[in-house]
């Protein structure tokens, strides 16, 4: 398993992503984050096809937070049943590593 992962979501406004991303990061569940957009999406859903605008969250987090990160989006998601994704990250710079690793590190 990767040590490292970017995690992928996305908000239909660009408040509630900066919301999200603020919640994630304040709490050491991602080291930061990235908001794209807006974005036009394609996609199937109950059954139809549709496009919508969306607003993108990047998260970068290790795979020790990964779980507690995943919990928190959803249950702070504005949608039912959002994307959340993670990606590994194969290879980095070590400095970029060791920064991931100590924000997400819990302060006690």
């Amino acid at each position: 398993m990767a040590d490292y992962f970017q995690v992928s979501t996305a908000t239909p406004t660009r408040e509630q992503a900066v919301a999200l991303a603020r919640t994630v990061v304040s709490r050491r569940l991602a080291a930061g984050a990235q908001i794209i957009g807006p974005v036009i999406s394609a996609f199937w859903h109950d059954g139809e096809f549709g496009t919508g605008e969306e607003w993108q969250l990047l998260l970068k987090t290790t795979a020790a937070r990964y779980p507690e990160l995943e919990a928190h989006l959803l249950q702070r998601h504005p949608w039912e049943n959002p994307e959340v994704a993670a990606v590994p990250i194969e290879a980095g710079s070590e400095a970029c590593l060791e920064w991931i690793t100590a924000n997400t590190t819990p302060t006690e």
